[in-house]
């Protein structure tokens, strides 16, 4: 696949039926063990010895599984409502996804604690890599084969393994911290980069070569992401790329929150991404819960988060071109996002952080005179994405700096995990809002933009022409704004409606239950996944039927987007590395969690 092959994705498949007889008439039926889940993909378990033929027969099929779009583990030890799943104290699922079918398959395989190994596939996915460390790095499972089996998200000197159900969840349940100058020495020489340990050479017969560390605090790294670069001069020969900085331990913080009180926390994934961190979370446990919500809620959903794609967008522009050389246009950009927060604020009551959405509706209903500064903003944004195609992106010192720079095409995205405008970007149409539209997005007109070089300029056009298309979106939600309730009537809405709560005693009770307690969700597995602003995001639920998740897994866009980088920039300059940064748009926050 190149990257202007035409694909066409057909319409999407839940619960595809089709790989399972595949599987079948392959292996076998007694191989396989089928569970039934809510996550609108067929789920199946595989027997440690089938796992990586299994993998390699899903990636060859005639219609194949390109992309590994998630590998994660879950510690099944305390988990009581197993409903006839296969014995397992481990378990390691690997989540695939076809474009030509336009359905996934996951894979899950089960391990006993005392043998916690595996054989690695990154010989049949390259993004499988990261995925296997941060396997290794929480849950302390081994993949035999592995390139670079080590740390990633904890320090190298960590001990322990912090999704284990036996490891402390709470700071004051750890010793307390302190560092001694003993200590700090040995974190700084844990810290330091030895070249030999990833393969690299220090010199060749002519030369030595320098090693460079961008980040962890250079502006151009967007963050507290450090980027280690092997010059030839100035031309970068290899580089190893080092997250973690900002891990806050999100899915830890899952399993001791309730399903309502851990809303807050999705907000801070994507921390410029506002609601459209909530949304996935919220349909994921509205699928759990088998809440349908009102048509109204749909439309106040994604009129939020398109907004919430065109402050992201915004920043990206500003900080964009401020990286290769220009200072003004970050200036006008934040005054547009300003203008767009002026909205979100009168309507949340909250600007970068709402955690506005709610399980079944959202907070509140629209207030009185919200239509009129939405209908300002429509008005406005469009002028001024003229203004900036103008006089920043039609500058020759920037398409000078980005065009053919870091380039990639449809079959290496695919193969790194990338998605949203990086994917686009190479000519492939796919957007999750017409491919797998949710939440009502299927009545809507727009387009998805396409380009077709896969270089640092496309992907930022990709984006500023998305801002467009959410523009279009808005004004059709401003102008088609149903009438109705702004949350679902079930028992699981939380919290329930409050003025129902002063007129019906049950109610009332279920308000103070799950306020206090939070809603107890059926025992089971759902999974969503959205177009965030920086590519597809997704929650992957699992409840044993209580108050709190069992296991919260997040898949964010912007993980396998660092991991790519390696391969796209070697051969290239040091100028062309923060091109190629800025034109990602990461958070590191996301990259992390």
């Amino acid at each position: 696949m190149t990257a202007n092959t035409a694909l066409l994705v057909p319409p999407y498949q839940s619960d595809d039926p089709a790989v399972v007889v595949e599987l079948n008439q392959h292996f076998g039926a007694e191989a396989l063990c089928i569970q039934s889940t809510r996550t609108g993909m067929p789920v199946i378990w595989v027997a440690r010895e089938k796992l990586v033929e299994v993998l390699a027969f899903l990636r060859n099929l005639p219609r194949p599984y390109v992309m590994l779009y998630d590998l994660h583990g879950m510690d099944e030890r305390l988990r009581t409502q197993r409903r006839g799943l296969p014995a397992a104290d481990f378990s390691v699922f690997y989540h695939l996804l076809s474009i030509e079918r336009n359905s996934d398959v996951m894979i899950k395989v089960a391990l006993a604690e005392n043998d916690l190994n595996l054989p690695t596939c990154t010989h049949i996915w390259p993004n499988a890599n990261w995925y296997e460390r941060e396997v290794w790095d929480m849950f302390g499972i081994t993949f035999a084969g592995h390139p670079h089996l080590t740390r990633i998200m904890m320090p190298p000197t960590w001990e322990g393994h912090p999704l284990r159900k036996d490891y402390p969840a709470r700071a004051t349940e750890f010793d307390p911290f302190s560092l001694t100058l003993a200590k700090q020495q040995l974190e700084e020489e844990a810290a330091r980069f030895r070249p030999e340990d990833w393969g690299m050479k220090r010199g060749s017969e002519h030369e030595d070569y320098m090693f460079l560390n961008l980040g962890p605090n250079h502006p151009s790294a967007h963050g507290a992401f450090r980027i280690i670069l092997q010059l030839d001069g100035e031309e970068i020969v290899d580089c190893v790329p080092e997250v973690g900085y900002h891990h806050r331990g999100a899915e830890k913080m899952a399993e001791r929150q309730s399903w309502h009180s851990f809303i807050p926390y999705t907000d801070r994934i994507d921390y410029l991404g506002g609601v459209m961190n909530n949304l996935p979370y919220v349909l994921a446990v509205e699928k759990l819960a088998g809440i349908q919500v009102p048509q109204k809620v749909d439309v106040i959903r994604i009129m939020l988060a398109e907004f919430f794609r065109i402050t992201s967008h915004l920043l990206f522009l500003g900080t964009y071109i401020q990286d290769v050389g220009a200072m003004t246009p970050v200036f006008f950009t934040f005054t547009d996002r300003q203008r767009a927060f002026k909205v979100i604020e009168a309507i949340t009551g909250f600007r970068l952080h709402p955690a506005w959405y709610r399980i079944g509706g959202v907070a509140h209903d629209l207030p009185r005179g919200w239509d009129g500064l939405v209908k300002e903003f429509v008005d406005w944004l469009p002028k001024r994405l003229d203004e900036y195609e103008k006089a920043a992106l039609q500058n020759s010192i920037l398409k000078g700096r980005t065009i053919g720079v870091a380039k990639y095409n449809t079959r290496e995205a695919l193969e790194w995990g990338v998605t949203g405008a990086g994917l686009r970007s190479t000519g492939l149409d796919f957007d999750l809002r017409k491919a797998r539209p949710y939440s009502g997005y299927e009545n809507f007109e727009f387009e998805i933009p396409l380009a077709h070089n896969g270089d640092a300029y496309d992907r930022c056009i990709v984006r500023v022409e998305e801002m467009r298309q959410s523009i279009r979106i808005i004004d059709q939600c401003l102008r088609n704004m149903p009438e109705g309730p702004y949350k679902a009537d079930h028992p699981l809405t939380t919290p329930p409606p409050k003025e129902r709560t002063l007129q019906h005693i049950e109610t009332l009770i279920t308000h103070f239950l799950q306020v206090s307690w939070g809603p107890v969700m059926p025992a089971n597995e759902a999974f969503q996944m959205i177009e965030a602003t920086k590519g597809i995001n997704s929650y992957y639920l699992t409840s044993d039927g209580g108050t709190m998740s069992y296991r919260t897994r997040i898949r964010t866009p912007s993980f396998p987007h660092l991991q790519q980088i390696p391969s796209v920039i070697r051969g290239s300059m040091v100028a062309d590395l923060i091109a190629y940064l800025g034109s990602i748009d990461f958070v590191m926050a996301d990259v992390d969690r």
